[in-house]
C-alpha cells in the first residue's frame, strides 16, 4: 500500500478484516506499506498491521512478495504509480478520483487495457458503491422497480473547512488535488448516481466557488484536520470550495449535483434521490443503514415512502456480518471493496469500477470545470 494517512488507515482495516469475515478464494497478505518518511512509514506499519515499510514506492514494485499495489496517495501521483505498477505486472487498486486530468486518466486506462490482456487487473476505489443501502438501491433500479428514470438529485455536504482559519492542506492545492470539492467529494456522488441508475452523464452545466482564497499554512496536518500558528504564514487556496452542476444522462434523466465543504453542520451528508415513472428512492449517508423507497403502484390511500433498514442477510454483503438490525459503519464499504477486488482478481475478471469508469467520471469533472469557466453547457 502506497500512502498511510486517512485513506491508508481505512484501506488497511479493510485488508485486515476482509478475510476474517468473508470467504475469499485467496487470502490477502499485508506485505509492505510505503510512505515518503521511513520513520512514519515504519510507525504506520506497526499501527496498521503491515509486515514491513518502505520509503520509495519504486522499490515496492521490485518485490516478488507484492502482487497487488493499493494507491492511497494524493491525486498528483496516481498516474505515475499506477502505470508503473501495472507495467510491472502488479494488480492495482487506486483511490478516487482516478487522476488529476483527463489526459492522465486516459493514459492509465490505456496501460490498464494492455495489462488486462496479460491477466493484470485494475480498479478505482469509489467505496460508496459498496455501502449496502446504495448497492441495494442499484438492485431495485435494475429490477425495474422505479420504471423510467426522470430525476437524479445528489449532494455531498461537509463543513470541515468552513472556518477560514482552518489550515491549508494538499486537498486545497490544485497541483496536488486536481480540484477541490468537485473532485474530492463530487466525484463520489457522480459515480454513486451513475452506478445506482445504470447510466452515464453526457452533458453538464456547472458553477464553482471559492469562499476563502487564502489560508494559514499548516504546522501539523493529518487526514482532514490540522493546526497552524496564529499570525503565521499563509498560502493561496487554488481549488473550489463548492461545486454545483446540472446534468443530462444518456438515457434522458435530468440530474442536479452539489458538492461543498462549507455546509455548516453537515459532516458527511451524501444524499441521493432518484425519481422514476414507477417509484422513487432516497438515501442519506448520515443514516447509512436506511434506504427510503416509494412504490408508485401502491394504493393512493396508503402509499408513502417505505423506510427499509438495510441489514438483512438478503441485502448486499450483509450475510457476512451481524444479525439483522445491527448496523454497519463507514469502514465497512472499504472492506466490501477489498472483497470484490480480491474475488475479481482471483476469478480472472475485470473488477468494477474499472479505470475506464474512473476516466468517465474524470471527463464529467473536467466538463464541469470547463462549463463553469465558460458559463455554458459542455458535453462529457
Amino acid at each position: 500500500m502506497i500512502g498511510h494517512s486517512f485513506m491508508g488507515a481505512a484501506h488497511s482495516q479493510a485488508w485486515r478484516v476482509a478475510p476474517r469475515f468473508f470467504d475469499l478464494p485467496v487470502r490477502p497478505v499485508m506485505a509492505v506499506v510505503c510512505g515518503r518518511d521511513r520513520g512514519r512509514a515504519e510507525a504506520a506499519a506497526d499501527r496498521l498491521g503491515w509486515a514491513s515499510a518502505e520509503s520509495d514506492w519504486k522499490a515496492v514494485l521490485d518485490r516478488e512478495d507484492v502482487q497487488v499495489v493499493d494507491i492511497c496517495t494524493p491525486g498528483d501521483t496516481h498516474a505515475e504509480i499506477a502505470i508503473a505498477a501495472l507495467e510491472a505486472g502488479k494488480h492495482v487498486l487506486c483511490e478516487k478520483p482516478l487522476a488529476n486530468s483527463v489526459a492522465e486518466a486516459e493514459a492509465m486506462v490505456s496501460v490498464a487495457d494492455r495489462a488486462a490482456e496479460r491477466g493484470v487487473r485494475a480498479m478505482v476505489g469509489f467505496s460508496y458503491r459498496r455501502v449496502p443501502a446504495i448497492s441495494f438501491a442499484r438492485e431495485l433500479v435494475a429490477q425495474g422497480r422505479l420504471g423510467r428514470i426522470h430525476h437524479v438529485r445528489a449532494q455531498y455536504l461537509q463543513d470541515w473547512i468552513v472556518d477560514p482559519a482552518a489550515p491549508l492542506s494538499w486537498r486545497l492545492q490544485k497541483e496536488k488535488a486536481g480540484s477541490g470539492a468537485l473532485g474530492d467529494i463530487g466525484a463520489h456522488i457522480i459515480d454513486a448516481a451513475q452506478f445506482i441508475v445504470g447510466d452515464t452523464i453526457r452533458e453538464v452545466c456547472g458553477t464553482l466557488e471559492t469562499f476563502v482564497s487564502d489560508r494559514p499554512l499548516a504546522s501539523v496536518h493529518s487526514g482532514l484536520s490540522g493546526t497552524a500558528v496564529d499570525g503565521g504564514p499563509t498560502g493561496p487556496v487554488t481549488v473550489d470550495d463548492a461545486a454545483l452542476f446540472l446534468a443530462r444522462f444518456t438515457g434522458g434523466a435530468l440530474g442536479s449535483f452539489e458538492a461543498t465543504r462549507f455546509a455548516n453542520g453537515r459532516k458527511n451528508a451524501i444524499r441521493i434521490e432518484v425519481n422514476g415513472s414507477a417509484g422513487s428512492l432516497a438515501f442519506d449517508f448520515e443514516d447509512m443503514n436506511v434506504l427510503h423507497y416509494f412504490d408508485g403502484t401502491d394504493d393512493a390511500a396508503t402509499a408513502g415512502f417505505r423506510r427499509i433498514v438495510v441489514t438483512e442477510p438478503q441485502h448486499p454483503y450483509l450475510d457476512a456480518w451481524w444479525p439483522a438490525g445491527h448496523g454497519l459503519g463507514y469502514e465497512h464499504a472499504f472492506t466490501h471493496q477489498a472483497v470484490d477486488f480480491v474475488r475479481a482478481v482471483a476469478a480472472g475478471v475485470g473488477p468494477t469500477p474499472s479505470f475506464a469508469d474512473g476516466l468517465q467520471v474524470q471527463r464529467v469533472l473536467a466538463a464541469v470545470e470547463d462549463s463553469a469557466a465558460a458559463r455554458a453547457w459542455r458535453t462529457t
